[in-house]
Parts: structure tokens; C-alpha cells; sequence
């Protein structure tokens, strides 16, 4: 096989990602050895080695102990909506736009206190080391850990009122625009940036990806009159779900 410029490694890898998505690989199938594709493309054993490196990292294999490097099976992506429309019930919004995707949503949360980091900190306009209430959350489709979240409040705004923990009290499970509406915060714009990189260790863990799987990561702030009142980080698998947003026309 005659290389152009991109580096051989690139091209093995490649060829190797046409044959599993054309079916010629198919899921639980062994990947070619090492010395096979050394023999197959003429490369050498560390270009070899690489393109099986890369196939791992974009989650197309998976090695097993013992064993080999097999094709993995691919789920199909399913969808996870946004929307600038909530409602006015009062619900999670997460358990508004799992029922009308027709799912079986539930999640799990914990709360505590901490100061502010400076990326949180400039995230939410505050000092560094301001008290904030972190959330953590891990949300589940039929018990399958798809999403996880952390979100942070500024005390400033929330501290000694009926909305402090987002998931107790009166308004617990409500969603932000809601529960701020009760101590008279009136939200009026939200931003979500959606970014790529590769999964955290513990986030892996949770979610059930392997080292090297992608996660998508949407940063999203909401504001009330400029200031802002709660930021979160939402990740979610790549390989697993795809973001639809759902945007009002004014």
C-alpha cells in the first residue's frame, strides 16, 4: 500500500474504520494482530501498534485481557433534548424532556457547600473561595447512567432561603427558573456552550465507557438581569446520545 502524507498510521487506522463501519469487521470480531497488519500494509510494528491506539480511543475496539482487541458493538445514537420552552409545572426539566421523548427518567443527587474555584468563580461573576452549593447528579434511562451533571449556586443568592438545596424542601426536583422565581430571582437568559473531550476516569466509570471515549460537555449558565445565578457542567457519551435543541422562534 502506497502512503501519501498522512502519516501511515493515520491511513491503517483508517482503512481499518471503513472495514468496521462497511460490516467487513462486524461487532465481537477480533481485529486483525498486530504482526497481520504488519504483513497486511507493509507498516512497521510501532505503526501498527498506533492505528490500533487510535481505533481504542475513538471506542471502535476494546481490548480484553488475554484475549485481543475486538470490534466493539455500536449503539444507536439516541437523542436528548433541549429546549428554551419549559413548561410551567414546575417539574425537572430533565423529567419534562424525558416524557416527551417518551423515556423512563429518574436520577440521584447530592448537595453540599464549598467555596468557589476561580473557574466556577468566573463562571458566576463571584470571588474565588465564595461559598457555593455543589450538585451532583447522575441521571439514568431505565436504570442506564446516561447523563451525569454538577451544578453550582452562589449562597449569595441562595444561602438561608427555601431554595438553598436544590433537591429538598418545597421546591426540590423544580428546576432552576422555578425555584428562583420563589425568592423573587427572575431568570431571563440562559447560555449553553457545547464542547468535546475525553472522559474522565470516574466519569467513564459511571457512564460505562471505556478509557479514551468522548464525552460531550455542555457548559450552560442561567442569568438573572446579568447576574448569573447557576452554572453546571452536563456530560453526557458521544458514541451513546446526540443533543437535539428544540429553540422557540421569537
Amino acid at each position: 500500500m502506497t502512503f501519501g502524507e498522512q502519516p501511515a498510521y493515520l491511513r491503517v487506522a483508517s482503512d481499518l474504520r471503513e472495514k468496521i463501519a462497511n460490516g467487513s469487521l462486524p461487532p465481537h470480531t477480533r481485529l486483525p494482530s498486530q504482526a497481520r497488519i504488519r504483513e497486511e500494509y507493509g507498516v512497521s510494528d510501532t505503526v501498527a501498534l498506533e492505528a490500533r491506539k487510535v481505533l481504542m480511543a475513538e471506542g471502535l475496539v476494546e481490548g480484553r485481557s488475554g484475549s485481543g482487541t475486538y470490534v466493539r458493538e455500536r449503539p444507536v445514537p439516541r437523542r436528548i433534548a433541549r429546549s428554551g420552552y419549559r413548561p410551567s409545572t414546575g417539574a425537572n426539566p430533565f423529567r419534562q424532556e424525558q416524557a416527551a421523548e417518551g423515556a423512563r427518567g429518574t436520577w440521584e443527587s447530592a448537595s453540599e457547600q464549598e467555596p468557589a474555584s476561580a473557574e466556577v468563580a468566573a463562571r458566576l461573576g463571584i470571588e474565588p473561595g465564595e461559598r457555593v452549593m455543589r450538585t451532583r447528579y447522575v441521571f439514568r434511562d431505565a436504570g442506564e447512567a446516561m447523563m451525569l451533571s454538577t451544578s453550582w449556586e452562589p449562597l449569595s443568592v441562595t444561602g438561608r432561603t427555601p431554595v438553598m438545596l436544590p433537591e429538598e424542601g418545597p421546591l426540590g426536583g423544580s428546576g432552576v427558573v422555578e425555584r428562583m422565581a420563589a425568592i423573587d430571582v427572575v431568570v431571563d437568559n440562559v447560555v449553553e456552550e457545547v464542547g468535546a473531550r475525553p472522559g474522565l476516569a470516574e466519569e467513564l466509570l459511571t457512564l460505562g465507557g471505556v478509557p479514551g471515549h468522548v464525552v460531550m460537555v455542555i457548559e450552560r449558565t442561567y442569568y438573572a438581569s446579568g447576574r448569573a445565578v447557576e452554572t453546571a457542567d452536563v456530560v453526557i457519551p458521544a458514541d451513546r446520545y446526540r443533543i437535539a435543541y428544540h429553540l422557540p422562534v421569537r
